[in-house]
């Protein structure tokens, strides 16, 4: 249950700025998302990699002591532009691709922010076309695709995330877990169930977990906070994720740069509280 962190939390810069950053506030490794991270190459669109490029990105952060342990893929896989959902699914195969020369097992993704406020059959029919496509790449090359649900998503729960793991029974699917994903307003006093719940239906096939803390603010809204500074039950969440998955990696989200130790730190402490108790 090693701390990690989304690499573009320290500022977008060259690779080989990003990983002296990374190594610097003392993270094993990152999650990767190269168009939000990288601005030294045009990561936009499908093409830019190549062999030499994954190898020279992936050096400059094993060096420094810091692994890959996922790629991310912030597209939307259901978007009802067909020219756009077949390029966002084109790009999601590049990372496929090359993800063995980067030495990253997992390619992960939330699947897209529902339109208009209304999910239709249609986005449903696109999702799972997209989804489809995708998982055979990765039976192909080896890879984890690692769904990540999140409220406001199409895949916005962990039961709906269970049902499209059924009926896609492939073992190349993965689950990203980050429960602070998983709370509303609706449901924020009710969730140590739906922590569980989570762990229940999708515990088995979790590879990489995200942390982040949430509050009701003063207008009864939900907000997101960094980890330890919200009402997230860190210590069951850990405890399930030893039960479940030890030693699975965790990235940090939702933090700025000045606090980073400090919060890899209060979460190294809740770790190791939650592993000592017999």
């Amino acid at each position: 249950m090693s701390i990690g962190v989304l690499a573009h939390l320290v500022g977008k810069g060259s690779y080989h700025e990003l990983a002296e950053k990374v190594a610097s506030y003392g993270f094993g490794h990152v999650q990767l998302a190269l168009w939000k991270a990288i601005n030294n190459h045009d990561f936009s669109k499908a093409g830019t990699l190549s062999p030499g490029l994954v190898k020279d990105i992936y050096h400059e952060f094993q060096k420094r002591g810091v692994s890959i342990s996922v790629l991310a893929c912030y597209l939307h896989l259901f978007d009802r532009n067909e020219d756009k959902r077949r390029e966002n699914v084109a790009r999601f195969k590049e990372l496929i691709k090359y993800a063995s020369l980067f030495h990253a097992p997992i390619v992960a993704c939330e699947v897209g922010k529902i339109q208009d406020s209304s999910a239709t059959d249609e986005d449903w029919k696109a999702l799972k076309a997209s989804l489809s496509e995708l998982i055979e790449e990765a039976e192909k090359w080896g890879v984890i695709i690692g769904i990540e649900p999140a409220n406001e998503h199409l895949i916005g729960t962990a039961r709906q995330l269970k049902c499209i793991i059924d009926e896609f029974p492939s073992s190349h699917i993965g689950v990203v877990l980050d429960p602070g994903n998983l709370l509303t307003k609706e449901n924020f006093h009710e969730q140590d169930i739906i922590i569980e719940e989570a762990f229940e239906l999708l515990g088995e096939r979790i590879v990489a977990c995200h942390a982040k803390d949430r509050i009701i603010d003063e207008n009864g809204e939900i907000k997101t906070v960094r980890p330890g500074k919200g009402k997230l039950n860190y210590p069951l969440y850990f405890k399930l994720l030893h039960e479940y998955k030890p030693h699975c990696e965790i990235i940090l989200e939702a933090t700025k740069p000045d606090e980073m130790v400090e919060t890899k730190e209060e979460l190294e402490e809740i770790r190791e509280s939650v592993l000592t108790v017999k």
